[in-house]
């Protein structure tokens, strides 16, 4: 969507409102283009750099004044849109490295390592944001960014801060030719996860589906 449609045309480039929504637009705009697995060989590099310019923005956020909407209850957006067909392409393209473990709070200690999926936080994020844009596009400016700003702080910021640290985790061992060691069984349905499960099933798989087509040499 172009600057055009997004933005009334009044609307100063350089506003803060501006800014965000151009950059949360991005971010779903180039997530469904992942999705429909037209570049499955680019998918992780490409998540990784629109997950980590939506931090961006999640910074900017987090670093703002709070945000007082201009209501004291949320207007009504409507239903949220469905997004388990995002989240069922993105599991089906980051087979074998969408599972992942994850620490949910490093300030916990003694805190075990939980597992999660990277098609789940991305549809998580996509949620969030539609959400916030939903407010956007309806002219309730102040309320999108509340939005953005409260679910950055209780959901879609942490969310994305895991997905962004596996997300870069996968190109770390592709990139220095290190294959993740093979697990049995690690899913997001399995509980008591120990130290001995941090690790999830990649390795050579891995190499063969995105080292080669990113022409990185294979061991």
């Amino acid at each position: 969507m172009s600057d055009a449609t997004l933005h009334a045309t009044t609307q100063d480039p350089d506003d803060f409102a501006v800014q965000i929504a151009d950059q949360v637009e991005s971010f779903l705009v180039a997530v469904g283009e992942v999705a429909k697995g037209d570049e499955p060989d680019s998918a992780v590099p490409f998540l990784l750099l629109e997950v980590s310019q939506l931090l961006l923005a999640g910074g900017r956020l987090g670093a703002h004044e709070d945000i007082v909407p201009d209501e004291r209850y949320e207007p009504d957006t409507g239903p949220d849109a469905d997004v388990d067909e995002l989240r069922e392409n993105l599991a089906r393209l980051l087979d074998p490295v969408d599972v992942y473990s994850e620490v949910f709070d490093p300030y916990e200690p003694r805190k075990a390592p939980v597992p999660a999926r990277l098609s789940d936080d991305l549809s998580d994020i996509i949620t969030d944001l539609r959400h916030g844009m939903a407010h956007y596009r309806a002219g309730r400016t102040t309320e999108a960014l509340w939005w953005w700003q409260f679910s950055y702080f209780s959901n879609w910021g942490p969310t994305a801060s895991a997905a962004l640290r596996a997300l870069q985790s996968v190109l770390i061992h592709v990139r220095l030719n290190q294959p993740l060691e093979e697990l049995d069984g690690l899913d997001t349905d399995q509980p008591g996860m120990g130290d001995e499960t941090l690790e999830f099933e990649a390795g050579r798989v891995m190499q063969e589906e995105i080292a080669g087509p990113l022409g990185l040499q294979q061991g």
